[in-house]
């Protein structure tokens, strides 16, 4: 039966390379995705895509603290769980966004495949 904790004190007996492999590729990517949020210029991307979701650009910021502490949380073997986790909502966030205020199903793919990469890892690592 599955530990219902978010953050383990259980570590792996070997260190499991393809793990670390994965979890830094996801730090990585959400660090650079998180990090591009705070760009303010007025013509920026994320500022544009934002506007268009109509919460206001604090969400923005909200948006990149979430996915940078997310990916941080990643890289710690303790709170890997609870990273994966936080990324694969922000994702299922990112999605819904697309489809309903952004109204580019097409684009919603790109946080639909994240949102299932993720949420592998996180039952990867909730069955251990």
């Amino acid at each position: 039966m599955p530990d219902f904790q978010l953050l383990s004190d259980r570590t792996p007996a070997r260190l499991d390379l393809g793990d670390w492999a994965f979890r830094l590729a996801v730090a990585l990517l959400f660090v650079m995705f998180g990090y591009a949020k705070f760009d303010s210029r007025p013509d920026a991307e994320w500022v544009r895509i934002f506007r268009q979701i109509g919460l206001g650009q604090w969400f923005r910021y909200f948006t990149g603290i979430v996915e940078v502490a997310g990916g941080l949380l990643v890289l710690i073997p303790k709170t890997a769980l609870l990273g994966l986790a936080t990324l694969a909502v922000t994702m299922a966030g990112a999605m819904v966004a697309h489809l309903l205020a952004l109204h580019d199903g097409f684009f919603a793919a790109v946080p639909a495949v994240l949102f299932g990469a993720l949420a592998a890892m996180v039952y990867q690592r909730w069955n251990r």
